[in-house]
């Protein structure tokens, strides 16, 4: 749908920008910070916070703006009126009560993953995953599977809109061997991440069809590095993804 330019509320717009300025890199911004992040002039974002502050979504010290649980409500809602989230989660507690590792599910947001679903079992990362959290897709494994579903034309596009940052020292920034990484991902049907988002964190995963065998959103386990190379890793963890990938997919529709 083609919206007309006249019926844009572009402070509503600009608003939300400078919501999602705010992630779990960056959960603490000044207006400078937070203009810089957003492509804002100062003063409009100056504008933004206060009123994100007057109305109980922003909390600010007099130098740094935080959001509040307030922001919440925006994503909540969503998160709750979406089947996918409501089927899948006691699967994966199951699974993640199964396996001793902790399991989440996502889904693609232009060069983003979303978590909808997570069962955690110890603490994987340096920051707190849940429902709502994003990472880049480019260096997880469940992003990797969600671009590999794409065209990949449409993949390529979606990795030049992208910020390549090296996370780790063997986090791959290449677009050209990114594609051919995931063009690996989509022949073998799982992808597999070690210490490309964070030193001494692993992940596999795979993604979630539904009744149509379409790509719907992709799993994963998360686990600390330990002694056994990555191939016992995919010998241990694979087996079970490739049960609940099943399971699932003889209830989304």
């Amino acid at each position: 749908m083609q919206v007309k330019e006249r019926d844009m509320m572009g402070g509503l717009a600009k608003g939300l920008k400078v919501i999602e300025a705010f992630t779990a890199e960056n959960p603490r911004l000044s207006i400078s910070q937070a203009a810089e992040i957003a492509g804002y002039d100062r003063a409009t974002t100056r504008r933004c916070l206060l009123t994100l502050a007057e109305l109980g979504y922003c909390a600010y010290d007099g130098k740094f703006f935080t959001v509040t649980p307030r922001v919440l409500r925006l994503g909540t809602g969503c998160l709750a009126s979406m089947p996918l989230p409501r089927i899948i989660q006691p699967l994966l507690d199951s699974l993640s009560e199964k396996i001793g590792q902790s399991t989440s599910v996502s889904i693609l947001d232009a060069w983003e993953i979303v978590y909808i679903a997570r069962a955690s079992q110890r603490k994987v990362m340096s920051i707190t995953l849940m429902p709502g959290s994003r990472l880049p897709a480019y260096c997880t494994s469940m992003g990797r599977v969600l671009l590999a579903a794409m065209p990949s034309d449409k993949a390529r596009e979606t990795l030049q809109m992208t910020e390549l940052v090296a996370r780790t020292p063997r986090t791959v920034t290449d677009i050209d061997a990114l594609i051919s990484e995931l063009h690996a991902v989509k022949e073998a049907g799982y992808a597999a991440i070690d210490q490309e988002v964070e030193v001494g964190l692993r992940s596999l995963a795979v993604p979630v069809f539904n009744a149509r065998r379409q790509v719907v959103a992709a799993m994963n386990v998360g686990l600390p590095v330990g002694p056994e190379p990555m191939s016992a890793v995919l010998d241990r963890y694979l087996p079970p993804l490739r049960q609940f990938q099943a399971e699932i997919m003889h209830i989304v529709i």
